[in-house]
């Protein structure tokens, strides 16, 4: 708690200098601004970023992976509310505008010295969002490791959209290796925003295993468009646990 105190200490005193900072969980609660957190967050350099101190009774590294341009504030609340003492929280900042197989084995090598510096690690789960929700699904076909990996697919264009899955070779995989869990969140696609004005929803795809949640229409009284579903499948992920 007191080091918790310190840090908030430390982070107020650096934002108010108007210094950059690295963004972490703190600095989010510091700056009760999501749009500023947002912005802090995606500013961040393509790599695997701690969003706050890793500790020895952290069991599980769960990050987060955004979509193409995101503006960032969509991650705060999730993030914030799938933290909890065992989660070791962390974000994924990668080059959404090119194919995502780079990255794919960008994160795959992270991930693995990740497990190597943090021997509590037991499990993986990579939430991923539009077009980052693509990025975690082919993941799954480099995955290699004996580690259990939990994937998260939200608002993701799985079936591809307009040229993409010609220039990438994109393809989803047929199967899953039994210790992968994957769940695909979709929208509504007439209230997402991304895909309302496509005669098809992008969306829909068949991979053998994997869990279907198409999510309600509305979330706290706001249409559930593309943003939001986030924040939706965050609350179900932890009313789970």
């Amino acid at each position: 708690m007191f080091k918790n105190i310190i840090l908030l200490f430390f982070t107020l005193t650096l934002v108010s200098c108007g210094e950059i900072i690295q963004p972490t969980l703190d600095t989010f609660k510091a700056e009760k601004d999501v749009f500023e957190s947002g912005k802090s967050l995606i500013s961040l350099p393509f790599d695997l970023h701690d969003l706050e101190e890793v500790t020895v009774d952290q069991n599980t590294l769960l990050i987060g992976v955004h979509g193409s341009n995101s503006p960032g504030y969509e991650w705060i609340y999730p993030l914030q509310t799938l933290n909890d003492e065992n989660n070791m929280v962390a974000f994924f900042r990668w080059d959404d505008e090119a194919c995502p197989a780079p990255s794919v084995s960008s994160l795959l090598s992270l991930i693995e010295k990740k497990i190597s510096d943090n021997p509590n690690l037991n499990k993986i789960i990579l939430l991923g969002h539009s077009y980052g929700g693509l990025l975690v699904v082919a993941f799954a076909e480099a995955w290699e490791m004996d580690f259990p990996l939990q994937i998260h697919s939200i608002a993701a264009p799985l079936a591809g959209m307009g040229i993409f899955t010609s220039i990438c070779n994109y393809e989803v995989p047929n199967n899953l290796r039994d210790n992968i869990e994957l769940h695909q969140w979709r929208t509504i696609k007439e209230l997402d925003g991304a895909f309302s004005d496509l005669d098809y929803d992008p969306q829909v795809v068949k991979i053998l295993k994997s869990k279907v949640t198409r999510l309600p229409e509305t979330y706290k009284g706001n249409k559930l468009g593309h943003n939001w579903s986030i924040s939706w499948v965050a609350d179900e992920i932890s009313k789970e646990e």
